[in-house]
């Protein structure tokens, strides 16, 4: 299981409404919400255990810094494959996808924007199954 769920949106009330879906799983205690991707690069990137499974939902349209700039800071950086990322997206453009095949090492699937209990669900027991 994940010891930390990040949510990287610009928009604060959809990090708001993501989290209330996790709470409704009662992982609320795991999330970490953040509206700057490079405050949530930082606090991952600074992880005490470069082995604890984290979980990163995260939007690709931001102004700061779009999703696949931090993802590209991801690779760079080499941040380990302990941290897995799912983009959460509203955009139907197929080139998303494609550029998201270049980080596949991190990138593990795509959510619509925003989050459904059902998606989270479905995305968590696919990933649960992975690691077993």
């Amino acid at each position: 299981m994940y010891s930390k769920i990040y949510l990287v949106d610009d928009q604060d009330l959809i990090n708001t409404l993501n989290t209330m879906q996790f709470r409704k799983l009662g992982l609320e205690d795991k999330v970490r919400s953040y509206t700057n991707p490079e405050l949530a690069l930082d606090d991952i990137r600074f992880a005490k255990n470069p082995q604890e499974r984290i979980l990163v939902f995260l939007d690709i349209n931001m102004p700061e810094m779009t999703g696949f700039e931090f993802l590209e800071f991801m690779m760079l950086e080499e941040f380990p494959t302990t941290v897995e990322v799912v983009i959460v997206t509203s955009s139907i453009n197929p080139r998303d996808r494609e550029q998201a095949k270049e980080y596949s090492k991190y990138v593990k699937g795509f959510i619509s924007s925003p989050l459904k209990l059902e998606d989270i669900e479905h995305f968590l027991q696919m990933t649960m199954k992975a690691v077993v």
